[in-house]
């Protein structure tokens, strides 16, 4: 059972004590970026070369692979938050060096997950940068086709197998939610996908199609789904927080309705602490290799929000925010609750 025991003091009351984890360590930051991309690329070698081999190998080398490009995504997230190098310039051409890697317009995410973290858990403000969610009364009001509509959205297979996909792969080649903001984004979408064009283009001259279907797709596959598990668990467990208007509140929504998901090495180290999300979000300006030592230091913190892996898979069934009691439900739930079909 998740275990939702908030610190003693309030959310709000938190942002002193975390303003002194926040100032990054360039040679920290150089080293934790050598140590992930030179495995990365290490690894993509040798799953070019093992398609001599067995194509087999070559899938199993870029599946493993594609953790790693998990890490240098959250690289780049920390880029997008300021938090990685002191330079900002030098920071923001490594943050749009690796959307190249990862296949996202660092300019577009940068931007919409300004506004997620911006209205997290705020119910007047959704639908960029999060994981639709409706309330128990909003399902209500659909009508069955739309109904039908939102519970295919939040299946398990559309969510973590074929929504992944089509996030990273196509959705990103444009600059979804920001379209008509301004030529930036349409920029940082269109330099990201030339890039990205080039790449593939070299590939291709160099070794055919295989290297594409079997080490490029792959890597890019596993790690889009395993970064929207991760998205989705930190923010989408039965506890979290969803409120409106006055009631809203910006620091509390980031404590709240923020997970501590809590994984064991290599996993926390592969997925660059980001489980530690609840401290993230309330003070977004830490370097992600500085968060455990927040836990470390705040017992109380480390405790607050816990969700094992074991917890996490029975976040999947939760659909609807249900008002009235403060939780997320299910579908199952709303229907036998409420006699909603």
């Amino acid at each position: 059972m998740l275990d939702k025991t908030l610190p003693p003091r309030t959310a709000r009351s938190w942002l002193t004590t975390l303003a002194r984890y926040r100032d990054p360590a360039t040679h920290r930051s150089l080293l934790e970026l050598a140590a992930t991309l030179v495995p990365f690329f290490a690894l993509w070698a040798l799953a070019w070369m093992a398609l001599s081999i067995s194509p087999w190998l070559a899938l199993a080398l870029a599946v493993l692979n594609g953790t790693f490009l998990v890490r240098i995504f959250i690289i780049q997230h920390d880029c997008g938050h300021g938090s990685f190098l002191k330079n900002r310039t030098a920071q923001d051409w490594v943050g749009r060096v690796l959307g190249v890697l990862t296949l996202t317009p660092y300019a577009v995410w940068r931007r919409t997950h300004a506004i997620h973290h911006a209205h997290h858990g705020d119910l007047d403000h959704r639908g960029i940068g999060d994981v639709t969610t409706l309330t128990v009364e909003e399902y209500r009001a659909r009508s069955p086709f739309g109904r039908f509509m939102y519970r295919l959205y939040r299946h398990p297979l559309v969510l973590f197998v074929l929504g992944p996909s089509y996030l990273f792969i196509l959705q990103n080649r444009l600059p979804m939610g920001l379209m008509n903001a301004g030529w930036r984004y349409w920029t940082s979408a269109m330099g990201t996908n030339a890039m990205i064009g080039i790449a593939l283009a070299l590939i291709i001259w160099f070794g055919g199609l295989l290297p594409v279907l079997l080490v490029f797709l792959p890597t890019s596959v596993i790690a889009a789904t395993i970064g929207v598990w991760l998205f989705y668990v930190q923010h989408q467990f039965e506890q979290t927080h969803w409120s409106k208007g006055e009631e809203w509140q910006l620091h509390d929504a980031a404590l709240e309705g923020s997970s501590h998901y809590v994984l064991p090495q290599p996993l926390r180290w592969l997925s660059g602490n980001i489980g530690i999300h609840h401290v993230h979000h309330l003070y977004s300006r830490i370097p992600f290799y500085r968060l455990p030592e927040v836990i470390r230091d705040y017992p109380e913190l480390a405790e607050a929000q816990r969700l094992t892996i074991g917890e996490s898979f029975a976040t999947v069934k939760l659909h609807l925010w249900d008002e009235v009691q403060g939780k997320l439900i299910s579908c199952a739930d709303a229907h036998r609750q409420y006699g909603i079909a």
